[in-house]
C-alpha cells in the first residue's frame, strides 16, 4: 500500500456559505481547530467534558480512560447509565408530544410517533421482555422489518440490560442461524413477513428454518409481530405475538442502570475468514459518538426533520437511526420500502411530503437514482433540505457532484462519512459549518480522532501518497472486542505489524497538501457491495457447498452502481459448461448464494474455469482473478503459475 500513487487528482473545493457557517454548531475552520487543540493537549479530559455536557449519568464516572490491558481500551467505565434512558425518558419533561418517528410504509401510509408514545411501547416492550425471564445481559436477536417496532426492540432491549443483535431482514436461514449460535441468543424478535417494493417477503419462516438447521440451544423465545397477518407456523411454548406479549404490561420501566462498559450490542459483520465476527460495541463511549456526531456532523438544530435511509440490521442504522437521531431529540424518517417503489421519484416525494432537512443515504442509492432518473429531483420541491450525506464507501467524484447540483440545488453540503461497523460512528468527515468540501474526500477527521496514513511499518506517507488508514489514539466509540474471540479482535484490528499500538481500518488512504483525506478501498479481502461488506471466504464456501462445485474464489471489480461487485470463479465436479449450459448452472449458483448468505452476496459474474490459477504451493493468485474480473490485460509476472494456460478459459463470463 505504502508504493500506492493517489490517482484521484480532484481540485474543486466548495467552502460552506457565510449563512450556514453563522449558523453552525461548528462555526467555521477555527472552532473546529480550537477543538482540535483542545484534544491535543488534553485528549483524556477533552472526552471526559463531552461525556459530561452530552451524556445523562445516573452516576458520574471518576475513570476517563483506562489503557491498563491495551487495545482493550474502557471508557468511563465505573459510570453508570442507560441508552434507552438517554433516547427518551430525558425529553419527557420538555417535549413530550414532539414526533420522534415519522413511519412511511412501503404502501405509502404514514404514522407519527410521538415520544412519550414511544417510551411507553418500550417500556411495554422491556416489560413483556422481563415477563419471559429475559435480563441484563442475555442477548437477544432481532430480526425484524424496517419498523417503529424494530427501534422500539432495540430500545427494549437497552432499558433491560439486555444485549441485541441486529440480523439484517435480507440474510438467510443458514446466516441467521450462525449468529444465534455464536451469541447464545435466548430470544429472536421477528415478524411474519416484511413488505419492500410491494412484495411480502417472509421472515418467521426463515427464523423456523435457521432453528431446524440445529444446535440453537440457548434459544427459548421467538416473538413475532404481525406485520402482514401472514400464516406461519407455530411452535407452542417457544412462539409468542408481540401483541400478546405487551398487552397488559405497564407503560412503565424503570431503566436497568448499567456500567459505560456494558455492552450494548453484538452486531456481525462478514470477516476474511468464514466465520462472522460479532462486533461489541459498549454502551457510554458509543452513545457519546452518536450524540457527538448528530451534533457536529449532521449540525442538529430541533426544528430539522432527519432521514437516514440505512436498514436497522446494519451499523448506520444502529447509530442514525436507533440511537443518534432519539439522543438528541429529533424528528425522524424512518421507511420500508425501496427507492424505486412504486416509481423512481419514491425518495424526492417523501423528502418534500416530509419537509426533510438533512437526508443520509448511500453512494449506491445515489448512483442508481441517477441511473433511473437524473432530472427527477428537479420535479420536486426539495427545498426544505439543508444538508446532504453520504455513507457505507467512498462516493466517486461525478456523483458527488450530481447530488451537490442536481438534489441539493448547489446550497446544502454534503457531509461525506468515513466510518466503520467498528468505530461506532463517524470518525473522519467534513463538518457542514466549518470544512471546505472536496469531492470524493472525506476531508478530514473530527476532533479527537488520530487518524493517519502509513506504510507497512507504521510509519507516516508522505502527503499524495497511498498507504493504510490507521487510527493512532483509542477513542470512547471503539469496538470494545470481538464477541467471544479476543485474539481475532488483536489479530484484526491491532496487528503486530504496528506493534499492536494502531487501529488498523482495513482501508487504503491518501491525504492531500491540506490534510485531506481520500479513501481507497479495502486492502484485504473484504467486497463492500452496495456499501455492505461482505467476506469473500463466505461467498466461497456458499459455493463450495453446493454438490456442483469443486473449487471456488471470489474478488471484487468496479461496478458503476454498486460500488464493487461479487466476480466467483468456480471450478466443477463435471466438466467445464459452455453456451447455454454455463448460463443455467451459473443462475443456478447465484439463487444458490443467495439462499445461503443473501440476495446481496449473489456474484454479479461467474466464470467457469478447468482449474484456479495456482502457484506451484497451492496458492490462488487472486492479482490475477482481480485483473481478470476488471477486464485488464495481464502484464504481471506469471512464472510462478503451476497452469499459466487457465487464465484465458477464465475470461470467459457466463
Amino acid at each position: 500500500m505504502s508504493m500506492i500513487e493517489s490517482v484521484l487528482q480532484e481540485h474543486r473545493i466548495f467552502p460552506p456559505s457565510a449563512a450556514f457557517e453563522a449558523q453552525a454548531n461548528i462555526s467555521g475552520m477555527a472552532a473546529y481547530e480550537a477543538l482540535c487543540t483542545e484534544a491535543e493537549g488534553d485528549f483524556t479530559g477533552f472526552w471526559a467534558r463531552l461525556a459530561r455536557e452530552h451524556l445523562d449519568w445516573r452516576q458520574p464516572f471518576t475513570k476517563i480512560l483506562d489503557d491498563s490491558q491495551a487495545p482493550f481500551f474502557k471508557w468511563f467505565a465505573d459510570g453508570k447509565l442507560n441508552a434507552s434512558y438517554n433516547c427518551l425518558d430525558r425529553h419527557l419533561s420538555t417535549q413530550p408530544d414532539k414526533t420522534a418517528i415519522v413511519f412511511e410504509a412501503d404502501d405509502g401510509a404514514v404514522t407519527r410517533t410521538s415520544y412519550r408514545q414511544l417510551y411507553e411501547q418500550v417500556c411495554a416492550m422491556a416489560n413483556g421482555l422481563k415477563s419471559l425471564g429475559i435480563k441484563k445481559g442475555d442477548r437477544v436477536i432481532v430480526y425484524m422489518p424496517m419498523s417503529v417496532e424494530a427501534v422500539v426492540a432495540m430500545q427494549a432491549c437497552a432499558r433491560i440490560g439486555a444485549i441485541h443483535s441486529v440480523v439484517f431482514g435480507g440474510f438467510s436461514a443458514k446466516a441467521l442461524q450462525e449468529r444465534i449460535i455464536d451469541a447464545g441468543a435466548v430470544a429472536v424478535l421477528t415478524a411474519d413477513e416484511q413488505m419492500r417494493g410491494g412484495r411480502a417477503i417472509a421472515l418467521k419462516v426463515a427464523v423456523d428454518d435457521a432453528i431446524a438447521l440445529g444446535n440453537c440451544d440457548t434459544l427459548k423465545h421467538v416473538v413475532v409481530y404481525q406485520r402482514t397477518g401472514a400464516q406461519v407456523r407455530w411452535t407452542k411454548g417457544r412462539d409468542i405475538w408481540l401483541h400478546d406479549m405487551v398487552q397488559g404490561q405497564a407503560t412503565t420501566c424503570e431503566p436497568e442502570w448499567v456500567d459505560a462498559e456494558h455492552p450494548l450490542f453484538i452486531l456481525y459483520t462478514s470477516g476474511s475468514t468464514g466465520k462472522p465476527k460479532g462486533v461489541q460495541h459498549s454502551t457510554g463511549g458509543y452513545l457519546l459518538q452518536a450524540v457527538l456526531t448528530m451534533k457536529w456532523t449532521f449540525d442538529y438544530k430541533p426544528q430539522d426533520v432527519f432521514w437516514c435511509t440505512a436498514d436497522v440490521g446494519w451499523v448506520t442504522g444502529h447509530t442514525y437511526v436507533c440511537y443518534g437521531p432519539l439522543a438528541v431529540g429529533a424528528t425522524e424518517i424512518m421507511f420500508e420500502g425501496v427507492p424505486t417503489y412504486p416509481d423512481s421519484g419514491r425518495f424526492w416525494r417523501m423528502i418534500q411530503d416530509h419537509k426533510c432537512t438533512v437526508f443520509y443515504t448511500a453512494p449506491t442509492a445515489i448512483r442508481s437514482l441517477i441511473k433511473l432518473g437524473a432530472d427527477l429531483p428537479k420535479q420536486y420541491d426539495l427545498s426544505s433540505l439543508r444538508i446532504l450525506g453520504t455513507v457505507g464507501e467512498p462516493i466517486n467524484p461525478e456523483a458527488w457532484m450530481w447530488y451537490y447540483q442536481t438534489v441539493g440545488n448547489s446550497r446544502c453540503p454534503v457531509v461525506d462519512t468515513w466510518w466503520q461497523t467498528e468505530t461506532g460512528g463517524h470518525l473522519i468527515t467534513p463538518l457542514p459549518g466549518a470544512t471546505p468540501l472536496k469531492p470524493g474526500s472525506c476531508t478530514l477527521p473530527l476532533p479527537g480522532i488520530m487518524a493517519d496514513v502509513v506504510d507497512e511499518t507504521g510509519t507516516s506517507v508522505e502527503r499524495g501518497k497511498g498507504g493504510i488508514l490507521v487510527i493512532r489514539k483509542p477513542w470512547p466509540s471503539m469496538l470494545r472486542t470481538i464477541w467471544g474471540d479476543p485474539e481475532r479482535f488483536l489479530r484484526t484490528y491491532f496487528p503486530d505489524d504496528f506493534q499492536g499500538k494502531l487501529y488498523l481500518a482495513g482501508d487504503g488512504a491518501s491525504r492531500d497538501a491540506n490534510g485531506y483525506f481520500t479513501i481507497m478501498g479495502r486492502i484485504d479481502d473484504v467486497l463492500n457491495v452496495s456499501g455492505h461488506r461482505l467476506g469473500t471466504m463466505e461467498i466461497e464456501s456458499a459455493l463450495v457447498s453446493n454438490p456442483k462445485v469443486a473449487e471456488a474464489a471470489v474478488v471484487g471489480r468496479p461496478d458503476e452502481v454498486t460500488g464493487e461487485a461479487v466476480a466467483a470463479f468456480v471450478v466443477l465436479k463435471q466438466a467445464r459448461p459452455h453456451g447455454s449450459e454455463a448460463h443455467k448452472i451459473a443462475a443456478e449458483l447465484r439463487d444458490w448464494v443467495a439462499k445461503e448468505i443473501g440476495p446481496i452476496a449473489k456474484p454479479k459474474d461467474i466464470r467457469f474455469g478447468d482449474n484456479l490459477p495456482k502457484t506451484r504451493s497451492g496458492k490462488i493468485m487472486r492479482r490475477l482473478l482481480r485483473s481478470i474480473a476488471k477486464g485488464e490485460e495481464i502484464n504481471q509476472d506469471v512464472s510462478t503459475l503451476e497452469n499459466p494456460a487457465i487464465l484465458d478459459q477464465l475470461k470467459e463470463v457466463s
